[in-house]
C-alpha cells in the first residue's frame, strides 16, 4: 500500500476496523450478549440525534446502524425500528 493511502484513516485501519467491530457488534446483538432496547423512528429523527439522547455522544450514530442492520444512512423514514443498546459497557468493550 502507498504511503499516501496509509495516511488515510478511512483506508489503513479506519474503515476496515470499523466494519469488524460492527461484525463483532451485530455477533453479540445475535448472541444474546448485549441488553438491548428498540424504538421507532419518528419523522425527522436522526441516527446521530439519537445517539447523542441515549448514548451521550451523537458520534456513535454507527452503532445504533450496526445494531438496527440498517446501514450507513443517518437520515431514515419514519416508522424505521431502531435497536439502542441498554448498557454501552460492552459495546465499549468491543470497540476498545
Amino acid at each position: 500500500m502507498s504511503k499516501r493511502y496509509n495516511r488515510d484513516q478511512r483506508i489503513a485501519g479506519g474503515k476496515l476496523q470499523t466494519a469488524k467491530t460492527v461484525t463483532r457488534i451485530r455477533s453479540a446483538r445475535d448472541f444474546q450478549l448485549l441488553s438491548t432496547r428498540t424504538i421507532v423512528l419518528q419523522s425527522s429523527q436522526r441516527l446521530d440525534h439519537l445517539a447523542h439522547k441515549h448514548l451521550g455522544d451523537s458520534k456513535l450514530w454507527w452503532v445504533l446502524a450496526a445494531l438496527s442492520d440498517i446501514g450507513w444512512a443517518m437520515q431514515l423514514p419514519a416508522g424505521t425500528i431502531i435497536t439502542i443498546p441498554v448498557d454501552m459497557a460492552p459495546i465499549r468493550a468491543i470497540i476498545g
